[in-house]
């Protein structure tokens, strides 16, 4: 049987981005799960962890394709459930071990300038100062995965992730939207993993989901 794809929202947008993907990949006779929203906002990397292993699977072999930092998630995950492989999609693609931070430390002090008084900080649509409409088809659709955005504790932020060794053994690849993580692309190259770039933003699924349905199931194959 073949795994289950389980597709990983980040914690910052929520699942909405990855629905018109998930319809596609089971249109296509894929098993899917999509990662559902907590009930309340994350506060800590665990919970995190904890919200991602109740809903996969614990008794089947999955595939992980996790979007933006969603990624940093994977290695722990591997060591909870039958991780099979991953498919990396425009997402943080961490190092073989060690200790990663959750955010680099130049965007951490930009967006610690926007938690309120209580260290909370503003849904993830509201970080950027430049216009990011762009990063969506129409108003309607991002009224919706604005509507699921959690606003997450500056603290959340602070905390390193750790990184065991030997997740990456499962076979891998990686598929970016632009050059945003350019660097990712070299290391999933160097790894020897397939990766595809397609023209376009960090929330492309939104855009094109039939492209990113299409890329991921070819990785897939590879």
């Amino acid at each position: 049987m073949e795994p289950v794809l389980c597709l990983l929202p980040s914690p910052l947008t929520g699942p909405a981005s990855w629905h018109q993907v998930a319809h596609l990949l089971t249109s296509r006779g894929a098993r899917v799960v999509e990662v559902p929203l907590p009930e309340g906002a994350p506060r800590t990397g665990e919970d995190v962890l904890a919200w991602c292993s109740a809903a996969i699977p614990g008794d089947e072999d999955v595939v992980l394709v996790p979007h933006s930092n969603a990624g940093l998630y994977v290695p722990a995950l591997t060591m909870r459930r039958r991780i099979a492989g991953y498919v990396f999609v425009d997402a943080v693609l961490p190092a073989s071990a060690g200790q990663v931070p959750m955010i680099p430390a130049p965007r951490y002090d930009i967006i610690a300038a926007k938690a309120d008084a209580d260290g909370i900080l503003p849904p993830w649509t509201a970080w950027w100062d430049e216009d990011i409409s762009s990063l969506f088809p129409s108003a309607a659709v991002r009224e919706r995965v604005e509507r699921e955005q959690p606003r997450l504790p500056l603290s959340y932020f602070a905390e390193p992730m750790t990184i065991p060794a030997g997740w990456d053994t499962r076979p891998g690849a990686y598929l970016a939207f632009g050059e945003t993580y350019a660097e990712e692309v070299t290391d999933a190259t160097a790894r020897g993993w397939p990766v595809r770039t397609l023209a376009g933003d960090h929330l492309h699924m939104l855009i094109d989901p039939a492209q990113v349905a299409a890329e991921i199931s070819a990785l897939l194959e590879r």
